[in-house]
């Protein structure tokens, strides 16, 4: 089953037909492993990484530092729920260091996202403070490069 989710997860556009033949197995075993996957929620979903730069679409993305207050008999998960249920969340991460939580959002503008704090985030009960830090440009996301230099085949010759 690994050797599945290791192969969805690098490319989630092969059939059930590619992965077969990659594993050596039959159609049919890959495609009740997949169901079963799915069905015990170890996949989730299936996604698409988009370079949004290269669209017109305009987005900001934020990574803000919260610390909280942790409840009593329910840790930092109540909290957390309470943050990745708004609909800007893209994640939420519970962390060691010197804050708590990691949210990562994303909004129109940076004015859209800092209003998401300062009204949404920051006023919960149990957050302490924020530090929201703007991602200026990605090079590196899901374990792929954005921008590739091309490279340069020709051979070098020396007279």
């Amino acid at each position: 089953m690994e050797e599945i989710l290791e192969i969805l997860e690098k490319n989630n556009k092969l059939t059930e037909e590619q992965i077969a033949t990659m594993l050596n197995k039959s159609v049919e075993e890959v495609r009740a492993a997949i169901k079963k996957l799915e069905e015990d929620n170890i996949i989730l979903g299936y996604t698409t990484l988009i370079n949004w730069e290269k669209t017109r679409k305009e987005t900001v993305t934020a990574l803000i530092e919260v610390r909280v207050t942790p409840q009593r008999g329910e840790g930092f998960d109540k909290v957390a729920e309470r943050i990745y249920k708004y609909p800007e969340v893209k994640a939420c991460y519970l962390m060691s260091g010197g804050f708590d939580l990691t949210v990562i959002i994303e909004g129109k503008t940076m004015k859209e996202v800092a209003l998401f704090v300062a009204e949404k985030l920051a006023p919960l009960e149990s957050v302490l403070s924020t530090a929201t830090h703007f991602v200026l440009k990605k090079y590196k996301d899901e374990g792929l490069i954005f921008e590739e230099k091309e490279k340069d085949d020709r051979e070098a010759v020396v007279l």
